[in-house]
């Protein structure tokens, strides 16, 4: 999309008494939750379309759908990254209402309750945090997933459900058992298992996916709430009141480079994500003053933190073919070209199909302890009372692993099976990486996104734990009661990765194939008085400025041993009640 023409001074055009700057996961939940105090005027602001008729969005099978366009996907793309072969790597990120709950695996998969226990943030320990994603969901529990006691909600506006299997990840679940994984059928729920396989329940009912919008759309729409689409948030106006700044305003460009000014009598709410959030701070001079008037913007409040503990579960993928058909969805997908008109017609006519599931099969979380005994990186390295060399306890996973039901992946893995093959992956995701990143602004132009380095597989730890991993998924593979019999060789033919037997063999493959999860977070960590890199107090305000909250997986001090999805579900659910109480 060519930038707009940004023209004149903006003047205050409204006053709202909240300002919801961004309308992804965690700002619909926000605005929808301050809406139910129905004399609270409510304003949400999202740079990207209104999603009702996106059908990309609504048909969880087409999600790749969303990133072949440039109004829907922020397109953002990392720096190079010495860890990764000096690669770039695609960030996608849905650009539009919903954002990425849109466009994500709809995985709720919550991490361990311990994983909030260690933010070490009063309020915000495990029982809090599950609390709220509980209050977020309506479960649906079925023949396959009936759901563990007492964990999932009823009443929420998120709809979920359990996902039936292909009979490739069926195979693959068998494999995990035999090669040392116990089923556990509902255990991404209860926050109490780290080495184990199950079901995950997915954000999808009857064939449709439920993203946050839902939280002020269908049944949820309330008056009181303004939704603006097609608005990009520059900055937040902070102004001086009594002894101390307030945030006051926000100023918007819209698509045809027109300025305008909104006013908040009460609070600006930040939500934007983990890249847009710390570079609308930014933009607003909140961040670090030297590197603020390098791009000739006032710093208002001299906060360092500000764009910086950028985390990620940092992934990869192995490709397999099998020598049978009907165990992978390839046939329906790739060999036939009518395919995938046939499987729209489905769906539309009966919401059911390929395009109403996300393609993604068995899942696990693995402890490493043993298999990185001989590991130097691992033994040497220093470590605290009761953790590992991660820093994780025996109740947190190092890992997690899980198949696709089809060749598929992120954008540059494009060799499809068209010539009659049948094909799965193995994806392998490392947790609590050492590695750090950075988000920092290009310049103060609203219209250009940030820049964006996270920093991959810097640690040497990171490296040889993400090795060991993949050659744990390929032993599964290749070794599994469930699958052994079945594959034929690698994808695309070729490839001999399924033969390596060293940890050591691994670390081509992942330096070469390592991606983003999507699960960018921490870039305006909240954390205690005495951090010096805390942009937010326990109550998600932002330090030295009244009225101006963050709320959204940027504020995370340490990213959750789990997906980010349910998590950020919880973040907002909870900024919600602490605007209302404030209010109060």
């Amino acid at each position: 999309m060519a930038p707009a023409r940004i023209i004149d001074t903006p003047v205050v055009t409204n006053t709202y008494d909240y300002i919801v700057c961004g309308g992804g996961t965690a700002g619909c939940v926000i605005a929808g939750r301050l809406a139910e105090t129905t004399t609270t005027r409510i304003l949400l602001i999202e740079a990207g379309p209104d999603s009702k008729d996106l059908a990309t969005m609504h048909m969880p099978g087409d999600w790749m759908g969303n990133f072949d366009n440039n109004k829907t996907d922020w397109n953002i793309v990392t720096e190079p990254m010495a860890g990764a072969n000096g690669r770039r790597v695609k960030c996608s990120r849905g650009r539009f209402l919903g954002g990425s709950s849109g466009v994500n695996g709809t995985l709720c998969i919550r991490g361990t309750r311990q994983d909030y226990d260690d933010w070490g943030l009063e309020g915000w320990g495990g029982e809090d945090v599950f609390g709220y994603m509980k209050k977020a969901e309506t479960f649906h529990p079925s023949a396959r997933l009936k759901g563990a006691a007492g964990v999932h909600g009823t009443e929420g506006p998120l709809h979920v459900a359990s996902h039936e299997l292909a009979p490739i990840s069926e195979r693959v679940m068998e494999s995990m058992v035999e090669k040392g994984l116990p089923l556990c059928e509902d255990m991404f729920s209860t926050g109490e298992t780290a080495h184990g396989c199950g079901h995950v329940p997915r954000t999808i009912h009857r064939g449709v996916r439920t993203t946050a919008a839902d939280f002020v759309t269908k049944g949820f729409k309330r008056e009181n709430i303004t939704i603006m689409t097609d608005v990009t948030v520059d900055k937040i106006v902070v102004e001086s009141q009594g002894d101390g700044l307030r945030a006051t305003a926000v100023d918007l460009v819209a698509e045809n480079g027109t300025r305008s000014r909104v006013g908040a009598s009460k609070e600006v709410i930040v939500s934007a994500g983990a890249y847009c959030s710390p570079a609308i701070l930014l933009r607003s001079g909140i961040g670090a003053k030297d590197e603020l008037e390098k791009l000739g913007i006032e710093c208002v409040a001299d906060l360092p933190g500000v764009g910086r503990n950028l985390m990620d579960h940092i992934l990869t993928f192995q490709f397999y073919q099998v020598t049978e058909p009907g165990l992978t969805y390839d046939s329906q997908v790739f060999h036939d070209p009518q395919g995938l008109a046939k499987l729209r017609k489905q769906y539309g006519d009966t919401k059911s199909g390929f395009l109403s599931v996300f393609p993604f099969g068995a899942f696990c979380f693995a402890r490493l302890d043993d298999r990185l005994e001989d590991c130097e990186a691992w033994k040497n390295a220093p470590r605290k009372p009761g953790r590992d060399p991660m820093g994780l306890a025996p109740n947190q996973p190092n890992i997690e692993m899980w198949n696709t039901e089809l060749y598929g992946g992120p954008k540059q893995f494009d060799s499809y099976p068209i010539d009659g093959s049948h094909t799965f992956a193995m994806c392998t995701l490392l947790f609590n990486s050492n590695s750090r990143g950075s988000v920092r602004l290009a310049s103060s132009d609203p219209l250009k996104n940030p820049l964006v380095d996270h920093n991959y597989l810097d640690h040497e730890l990171d490296l040889q734990v993400l090795a060991e991993a993949c050659r744990y998924s390929n032993e599964i593979v290749m070794e599994g009661v469930g699958t052994k019999n079945i594959v034929k060789g690698s994808w695309p033919p070729g490839l001999k990765h399924h033969t390596h037997k060293t940890r050591e063999d691994w670390i081509p493959h992942v330096k070469n194939s390592a991606t983003t999860c999507y699960h960018a977070s921490g870039t305006c960590k909240m954390g205690k008085s005495d951090d010096p890199m805390a942009v937010l107090d326990e109550k998600l305000r932002v330090r030295g400025i009244d009225g101006l909250r963050v709320a959204d997986a940027s504020v995370m001090p340490i990213v959750n041993n789990g997906h980010t999805q349910m998590a950020t579900y919880a973040i907002a659910e909870k900024a919600a009640d602490l605007i209302k109480a404030d209010a109060r």
